[in-house]
């Protein structure tokens, strides 16, 4: 069967094509905003700590999940979820439609990139200032009227306004762009990478080197690197760490199974996701010091001028930092229009490996799902995609780009669908089989330990920040649909809409008429051991349940620090014995038994709200503080950079010489079975 699904199945040309379309994925452009902002703002430096544990403990290990679950069942994620178990296959649809919903927005940022692109062009041409050139406070004024006003032409209500033209060209281009880059399949992407995925990095290396040549970059260097310990006592920036990595990989969204769905039966899954993960830790951090290298230079040149622009003015949100802070900063360049061209063709070359990415997922599963012409489907869903987008070029249009963007990594998001494909993949499939086809094709093994980061750590922290998110939707933030005045809040309710319809959309897609299913028919473990540590597990879980509903109910619970202390030894022994029936029955290469799994799904949930009943503590005491107002880089700021730079080259080296060393061995068995 793998032979035949090999000869239908289109592949990559090649490992190196592969990698660099799965690092183009990657790295998109939240690492050039998104990153830099979140670090300011969550300590600096001591925001590295949590996030650098999130790329090595969830996202390289979710990672080679993914290409395992791709690779083993040469299918796009609906149909790779179905093949494990059919009633699996909601979660494969679940990603491909948030998917979708990101390739509605994504392209209209891509749209902006590409509108400063041929500002910064004519400037070049013209050898004119930049329309929002200029000055210190009023140099800030100018870009931020530019983007927000002049470019945009926004208001601050929902309501859509006029149709903005000069948003809806870029975006045309932006997804017939995309459209070339895929419409002749993977083999196509194969090529294609080559160009768009080296290009960014050439043009960060640029940025990097002629940022720290400027006047003033120490000033930002230390903003970056000099970090603020006491934020680490605040879960919410473990909780954002987490969730930055998690979403910076593209996990989640079915594009890597769809990915590792076109890989050669003979392809490498655990190198390929380890170079992946330290590449898209590495583009990030790198432009981290680009960034904050302009901004200490761009403030230093201010504070010379005598109109002082602190860092901390233009770092507020990821549209300022890209389209009003950048475009600044760079305008205080000599060259100005040149650094700024190179800057924003950057964005874009990172941009469109990401848009694309997702809309082959969307793709691929389709035509998994159907047997439709891919050819026609590309068509239909660029013209679909595009027509969605139309909503955002409207004078309202950043305001539902922030709304939807919102939802997407909320509670109800990324996170829940990463937590669901752990739980699916870890206590319903056999986990042990996806591990031991990754490490038969892999560069170097993944030992038991993988199995339990799938099943017990990584679905904990996942759950811990899905409790988080939703204890700071509904309880801090309020989130209901009327006001304290009885006013509509227009977004929320565009919110409960959406989560209302997109199980009712799964359910229709899902009952639509399935092409060539297939499904894993594996028996559940006969072993009485596992049955009776399965039925422990429950009995400790509902124990600790019922210690929670005394304590909620009959206590002054939630401040009787006791109770909920037992409750999770109670929860946590009940994980334990879960796992140990599932070990059990991967030694046996069977599936454990039906109360062990259903034990081991609860006991993560339960152990995951626990957590968070703690963190929640420990937050309503937590006092947060600023980074600290400093101009030097310390000497703890060198030792985080060499220790970041030594990750960064010291893992990628490894990974190259085991990839090296395997195609050396496989090279001297050939020649030693030809002799």
């Amino acid at each position: 069967m793998a032979q035949l699904l090999e000869n239908q199945r289109e592949t990559w040309g090649t490992r190196s094509g592969f990698v660099l379309a799965a690092v183009g994925s990657a790295v998109g452009l939240g690492n050039l905003w998104s990153f830099p902002y979140k670090i300011y703002s969550c300590g600096g430096g001591a925001f590295l700590v949590p996030y650098i544990i999130a790329i090595f403990l969830v996202g390289i290990p979710l990672l080679s999940l993914e290409f395992s679950l791709g690779h083993f069942t040469q299918k796009a994620a609906p149909n790779a979820y179905q093949t494990c178990n059919k009633k699996l296959e909601f979660i494969g649809w679940w990603a491909i439609i948030l998917g979708f919903i990101i390739i509605t927005y994504y392209p209209v940022i891509l749209g902006y990139c590409l509108s400063f692109f041929w500002i910064s062009l004519k400037g070049i041409v013209t050898g004119g200032a930049l329309p929002w050139a200029g000055q210190g406070v009023d140099g800030v004024a100018n870009a931020h009227n530019f983007f927000f006003k002049d470019y945009l032409n926004m208001h601050d209500t929902f309501a859509f306004g006029q149709f903005q033209w000069q948003l809806f060209w870029p975006l045309l281009i932006a997804w017939v762009l995309m459209y070339l880059c895929i419409f002749k399949g993977v083999k196509a992407v194969d090529k294609i990478v080559w160009l768009t995925v080296p290009i960014p990095w050439l043009m960060l290396v640029i940025l990097t080197v002629r940022g720290l040549t400027l006047e003033g970059s120490t000033q930002g260097l230390a903003y970056y690197l000099t970090p603020d310990w006491s934020r680490l006592l605040e879960p919410k920036i473990w909780c954002i760490a987490f969730g930055q990595a998690f979403f910076s990989m593209s996990l989640a969204f079915g594009v890597m199974i769809t990915y590792a769905s076109f890989l050669h039966r003979k392809s490498d899954i655990n190198n390929n996701a380890t170079i992946i993960g330290i590449s898209d830790f590495a583009t990030s951090f790198i432009a981290g010091i680009a960034v904050f290298a302009i901004l200490g230079a761009m403030a230093f040149a201010t504070t010379a001028s005598g109109h002082p622009v602190g860092i901390e003015n233009v770092t507020k949100s990821g549209p300022s930092l890209a389209f009003v802070a950048f475009p600044y900063a760079l305008s205080q360049l000599p060259y100005s229009a040149w650094f700024s061209a190179v800057f924003f063709f950057a964005l874009i070359t990172l941009g469109i490996d990401s848009a694309f990415s997702i809309t082959e997922s969307v793709l691929a599963s389709i035509v998994d799902k159907t047997g439709w012409r891919r050819s026609v489907v590309l068509v239909v869903m660029s013209v679909v995609g595009l027509c969605s987008g139309l909503v955002y070029v409207t004078q309202g249009g950043l305001n539902w780009l922030g709304l939807i963007d919102g939802m997407i990594n909320g509670a109800w998001g990324i996170a829940l669908l990463g937590l669901l494909e752990c739980l699916a993949l870890g206590w319903i499939f056999q986990l042990e089989k996806l591990r031991l086809h990754a490490n038969s094709r892999s560069d170097f093994q993944f030992g038991r330990w993988w199995n339990i980061l799938i099943r017990t750590v990584i679905p904990v922290l996942l759950g811990t920040l899905f409790f988080w998110k939703l204890y700071d939707d509904l309880v801090m933030k309020g989130f209901v649909i009327f006001d304290e005045k009885g006013n509509l809040i227009f977004e929320n309710l565009v919110g409960y809409c959406v989560a209302v319809f997109a199980p009712l959309l799964l359910s229709v897609i899902i009952a639509s008429t399935t092409r060539n299913a297939q499904t894993n028919s594996q028996a559940y473990s006969s072993d009485k051991s596992d049955n009776k540590a399965g039925v422990w597990s429950l009995v400790l879980i509902a124990l600790s349940i019922a210690i929670l509903l005394k304590k909620f109910y009959g206590i002054d619970a939630i401040h009787n620090t006791t109770y909920l202390a037992v409750a999770a030894v109670l929860g946590g022994f009940a994980l334990i014995f879960a796992n140990v029936a599932h070990y059990r029955a991967d030694k046996n290469l069977v599936r454990a038994s039906i109360s062990s799994s259903i034990a081991g799904i609860g006991s993560v949930f339960l152990v995951s709200f626990l957590i968070t009943s703690y963190l929640v503590k420990m937050s309503d005491s937590a006092k947060e503080t600023n980074v600290p107002a400093v101009t030097d880089m310390t000497g703890v700021s060198y030792v985080i950079l060499a220790f970041v730079s030594f990750v960064i080259i010291g893992g990628l080296g490894w990974c190259f010489y085991k990839a090296v060393s395997s195609v050396k061995s496989d090279e001297t068995i050939q020649l030693s079975n030809e002799v």
